[in-house]
């Protein structure tokens, strides 16, 4: 692991609320996670799960989707977010409430946990 990146959010999602389509999100921050070595998406999920199975979280995969896709708790710091693994990489989708430091926690876990560095890249959608 190199320079460790801040993992600081240029815009939260907002949270909406409809009668006829439910909780929806307004707006859109991902951190995605590339590995320098391709390890693919069994193995990315296998690493996460077990990082995930960790005392620090509480997480489920409720959604029916041909991908991984968690509720990640992290009950150290509060947080609330996504977490998904998808064409080599694994993504973190901030929330409304999501604060860097829980985003990092688990990137400095994952990354200790893997022996691998990991290019971080952002992308938003306001």
């Amino acid at each position: 692991m190199t320079d460790e990146p801040s993992f600081a959010i240029p815009h939260h999602p907002e949270r909406r609320y409809s009668r006829h389509a439910g909780l929806e999100y307004e707006g859109t921050t991902v951190f995605s996670l590339s590995p320098t070595s391709d390890l693919g998406d069994p193995a990315l999920d296998e690493l996460l799960r077990s990082v995930l199975d960790g005392e620090s979280y509480t997480y489920g995969d409720w959604f029916d989707l041909p991908m991984a896709l968690y509720l990640v708790h992290d009950t150290e710091t509060g947080d609330v977010f996504r977490v998904s693994v998808r064409n080599g990489n694994i993504e973190f989708h901030v929330l409304p409430e999501t604060t860097p430091k829980g985003l990092r926690a688990l990137y400095r876990r994952l990354a200790e946990r893997s022996g691998h560095d990991w290019v971080v890249e952002s992308s938003t959608d306001a």
